[in-house]
């Protein structure tokens, strides 16, 4: 008889076992089918703001500032270095 009730606890954790194992795996499907969902966004939108001629030109005026700005800070950085030099 203590076998027959040890038979069914097994019988019993495996299933419980099973089911848990089933409800985490469509838990992670679902988080994958969400990272599936927004990375498809993020392409799309990466794809649509690739292909705006407006934004591309705007793109490249923003990096023609920021280059201009960094040559011109390195710039005075070297100048106020030799100052601070020529004052020690």
């Amino acid at each position: 008889m203590a076998e027959a009730n040890s038979d069914n606890d097994t019988c019993e954790g495996v299933s419980k076992k099973l089911k848990d194992l089933n409800k985490d795996l469509e838990n992670m499907i679902e988080q994958m089918e969400k990272i599936s969902d927004k990375t498809t966004w993020m392409v799309y939108e990466m794809v649509v703001t690739r292909s705006d001629p407006a934004l591309v030109d705007q793109l490249k005026r923003l990096e023609e500032s920021f280059l201009q700005c960094k040559e011109e800070i390195e710039k005075k950085w070297k100048d106020m270095l030799e100052e601070t030099k020529k004052t020690s």
